[in-house]
């Protein structure tokens, strides 16, 4: 809320006590009052779009009928120069307001900033709070202000209270994103989506034999990457551990045993040739014995060996930075601190 706390001597009309003349505004004051609103008020004007949309909804409570009150000030070519914009509600009594029966609160004061410094502040608030004691039987009055404008506001008798805190919740229309900026900030679900970095979710498992070897598995349609771990991408809306135990199925013919325990995560960078960037979720498939090794099924539309090496035999078989993983995966799984890579994929 803006104010002018010092009048100084104008050439405007005025009445007998020299106040400036205000009147009551009607629904037909609502544009007018919504645009002061958007220009000297909220900290970004509102579109077009917004102020028919508020003038619409203003109009009919500025009606006896309604909840809305306001007073303005006229420029001598009968546009707007001063408004004060109050909003009535029914409240429960309490020991500083034993009546209760209604609260105001001052919604808006706007001056139009040529019109600054003449009184018009003072003049529209006096009037809309007179009006709400007199007339609307107001026994609390409310308001928010700014530093410059808190004088104005104790001289009509409000006072500040150091125990109360102002907090405000604007509810989210349906399909925000949790924690996003309201209003003005929101966009719809599918832009916000399409705004968002892409990245393939993939699962692994990391098993060994019993003397802590690792066992993975021969590609046969990625050369760029011959061994690896059991695990593949994750179908759309399905949960990790969900993924871990389809892939184990369908690539060994072995059931994934819970609880899940994740030894790392690896993320790799978008490339020219995986416009996506991917992330790992590697999980402990724990220690399989020698016959349970014998027993592994391969689909052989994508594997035809399984293997179970110390890791130092793998660094051979593999690209370094498949390796780099491995390697990662073995630690963690031996310290019981979980890894996390971040260079997977780099050339």
């Amino acid at each position: 809320m803006n104010a002018d706390p010092a009048p100084t001597t104008a050439a405007e009309p005025r009445d007998a006590a020299g106040r400036p003349p205000v009147r009551a505004a009607t629904p037909a004051d609502a544009e007018a009052i919504t645009r002061m609103r958007s220009e000297y008020v909220l900290s970004s004007p509102l579109t077009e779009d917004w102020v028919r949309q508020c003038t619409d909804e203003l109009a009919p409570r500025l009606t006896l009928k309604g909840d809305a009150r306001a007073f303005v000030v006229d420029t001598p070519d009968g546009t707007m120069a001063a408004c004060a914009l109050g909003l009535i509600h029914p409240v429960l009594p309490a020991p500083p307001y034993p009546r209760g029966r209604a609260a105001g609160r001052v919604q808006i004061v706007a001056t139009q900033p040529e019109f600054r410094r003449r009184g018009y502040a003072r003049a529209v608030v006096s009037a809309l709070l007179d009006h709400l004691a007199d007339v609307e039987d107001v026994t609390l009055f409310e308001l928010h202000t700014s530093t410059e404008a808190a004088p104005l506001y104790r001289e009509f008798g409000f006072s500040g209270n150091p125990a109360l805190m102002r907090m405000t919740r604007h509810r989210q229309p349906a399909g925000a994103v949790p924690g996003a900026q309201p209003d003005s900030t929101w966009v719809p679900p599918q832009q916000y989506a399409d705004a968002l970095p892409r990245a393939a979710a993939y699962v692994c498992l990391y098993v060994t034999d019993e003397d802590d070897q690792p066992l993975q598995l021969h590609s046969v349609y990625s050369p760029g990457h011959p061994w690896h771990m059991i695990g593949g991408a994750m179908d759309l809306g399905e949960r990790p551990w969900d993924a871990v135990v389809r892939e184990c199925r369908e690539e060994t013919g072995m059931t994934a045993a819970g609880p899940p325990r994740l030894l790392a995560t690896v993320y790799g960078q978008p490339r020219a040739q995986r416009p996506y960037s991917t992330l790992q979720l590697i999980f402990d498939g724990g220690r399989l014995t020698a016959e349970q090794i014998r027993g592994i099924t391969l689909n052989p539309r994508e594997h035809d060996e399984a293997r179970v090496l110390p890791l130092a035999g793998w660094e051979a078989l593999m690209p370094a930075r498949d390796f780099v993983r491995l390697r990662a995966v073995e630690e963690a799984r031996r310290t019981g601190v979980a890894a996390y890579v971040d260079t997977w994929g780099n050339a």
